[in-house]
């Protein structure tokens, strides 16, 4: 196989055993939590139906709230961008649709984007943001749980321009817990527009100490941190980014950037304005170190199309970026569920897509009576993929056409008391990337897409009363809006002097979609995989102590089991012979 890239988590936390320890045993036990990610919310076109308000786009952003509300989440983070036209009018509109959140007991933790510049005479947005949203600084009625609020020392002294605007918060218990850290690069009343005219303010490299301290992997005491601001890394349709200018601005302080974030184990910076659900990797322009960009899909009536790789105003950049899923032109949201040393980040987006923008939204003239110009219509919400990442599992690149093969390992760490890690291995022993899926960035005017990349990440749970295994977590072998990926062969090993006396079956299990253990394959057989066996075949190797299946599932949890699980039946011909242990 062709690893374009590779990195074990595990070494982060390999420093020191006793928080290693500390971390896995309370993240095991606590109650996994969720929080939200929404994108830009811009009303940029007539409001024949009276429901937008001041370029606020209420419509779209109360149906994205319900959803929220739905799933439960602690709070939303949105990525700036709030209005169209910045004015405080506009901004209390917008602080004011996040009232059924508030009401449902979930916060609201947004950012300033580009467009809060854009007010008439109101200190661009400053005031009116830090008066509508003081839980960025932990104060007021609707904190909801967050702690530990800062902002940003300047060199100024004297200047509180940044506090609450640059600022990072925690939530979550020790060991099954989360930094979130925010920054605002936007113009303020006491830094000049830098000489490129672009609206910049306070520097990153002026942040960078602050940003450094927020997410030090050795003193923030914190599981995950995520990075966030309104500017991607390096955009699909933009062609700016926070660093004072293009995506070659200030090398040396995107090198910094970077590297604090690659080597403080950030796997996630979180962004907007470009108005498209994009994941990427992203290297820095010395190409030492990299970082997952997910740009967030839009909720206005404004969407993007990628500009191409060829444009000269990308000054060659877009080589540092590898795509790894896109999706245009629709309105959706994002919920990460945070569980101990894991993170799953689950993307909904209408099921219609296609959307048009600005004038002729959401459809244009094509079906007026379905779809009335400039009325936003009801959408409905549908998964279109999983990603995520765990701080004891690694991750793979797989290119089209590259192999899924991997192995990984639990520390071989025995902890106190039941459910401890017992050093279990776990494989993919089969499989091939076949995707043939490209992003909408043609190479030149006229061309094709950028093939798109797996990332393929790796976790670990310990073992539970219902496994005789530690849980083997798998994500990213799936693509955009489909239930089943390419075939694979999943291994987990297993310890037989945690086989019941006079128990018949061992088998590898999954996690169905309400939680269930179930059989991982429906035809059983004993002895070690062979290539040639079909999706639903799956098995135990008594040689090797592996329980393995053939399987075309989008990734999630697998263990070994023995008997079988309380709401399954005892089938006939699918235990072993007595002398299988």
């Amino acid at each position: 196989m062709k690893k374009l890239f590779c990195v074990h988590r595990q070494s982060v936390w390999a420093l020191a055993l006793a928080i290693v320890v500390t971390g896995w045993v309370t993240g095991a036990s606590a109650k996994p939590w969720k929080f939200g990610v929404m994108g830009d919310t811009q009303w940029t076109t007539a409001d024949p139906a009276g429901t937008n308000p001041y370029t606020v786009p209420v419509s779209i952003i109360d149906q994205v709230e319900q959803q929220f509300i739905n799933a439960g989440v602690k709070f939303v983070i949105e990525v700036g961008d709030l209005t169209d036209d910045g004015n405080d009018i506009s901004e209390t509109t917008r602080a004011n649709a996040a009232q059924a959140l508030y009401n449902a007991g979930i916060g609201f933790f947004p950012m300033r984007g580009n467009h809060e510049t854009y007010g008439s005479g109101n200190s661009y947005a400053m005031p009116i943001f830090k008066t509508s949203y003081p839980q960025t600084q932990c104060v007021g009625p609707h904190v909801f749980g967050a702690h530990d609020c800062t902002s940003p020392t300047l060199p100024n002294p004297n200047s509180t321009d940044l506090l609450g605007l640059s600022y990072s918060f925690d939530y979550g218990r020790r060991g099954n817990n989360a930094r979130f850290v925010i920054i605002d690069p936007w113009v303020t009343p006491s830094v000049d527009v830098n000489a490129a005219g672009y609206d910049f303010g306070w520097s990153i490299a002026q942040q960078q100490g602050w940003i450094n301290d927020r997410i030090n992997k050795m003193t923030r005491g914190a599981e995950h941190v995520f990075v966030f601001s309104h500017q991607p890394l390096i955009a699909e349709n933009h062609q700016d980014c926070m660093f004072q200018g293009y995506t070659n601005a200030n090398p040396s302080m995107q090198n910094a950037f970077y590297a604090s974030l690659q080597n403080n184990g950030v796997a996630y910076y979180i962004s907007g304005h470009d108005h498209i659900h994009q994941r990427s990797l992203v290297v820095s322009p010395d190409s030492t170190h990299s970082v997952h960009e997910q740009i967030c899909a839009s909720n206005s009536s404004k969407f993007y199309t990628p500009k191409t790789l060829d444009n000269p105003s990308w000054f060659g950049q877009k080589s540092r970026e590898t795509s790894l899923s896109q999706e245009k032109y629709t309105v959706g949201y994002y919920i990460y569920t945070v569980d101990g040393p894991r993170v799953t980040v689950d993307y909904y987006s209408d099921s219609h897509g296609n959307w048009l923008s600005d004038a002729n939204y959401p459809d244009g003239t094509n079906d007026l009576v379905n779809y009335p110009l400039n009325v936003t219509p009801v959408f409905n919400f549908v998964k279109k993929e999983t990603w995520g990442y765990s701080q004891n599992g690694k991750e793979i690149l797989v290119a089209q056409g590259g192999s899924y093969v991997l192995t990984d390992d639990t520390l071989k760490a025995l902890l106190n008391g039941e459910g401890g890690y017992v050093g279990t291995k776990a494989q993919i022993l089969n499989g091939t990337n076949n995707s043939t899926a490209r992003d909408g960035s043609l190479n030149t005017t006229g061309g094709v897409g950028r093939e798109l990349t797996k990332a393929v990440d790796t976790g670990w749970a310990p073992r539970n009363e219902d496994t005789i295994s530690d849980i083997f977590f798998l994500w990213g072998l799936g693509e955009l809006g489909a239930t089943t990926t390419d075939t694979y062969a999943v291994s987990v090993s297993f310890e037989p002097r945690m086989v019941r006396e006079g128990v018949k079956h061992v088998f590898l299990a999954t996690r169905d979609g309400h939680g269930h253990w179930v059989k991982a394959g429906n035809n059983f057989v004993v002895g070690p995989y062979e290539s040639h066996y079909s999706v639903g075949t799956y098995g135990v190797d008594p040689k090797t102590k592996t329980a393995w299946a053939v399987t075309n599932q989008v990734g999630g949890e697998f263990a070994v089991m023995q008997g079988y699980p309380e709401h399954e039946k005892w089938e006939r011909g699918d235990h072993f012979e007595d002398k299988m242990f």
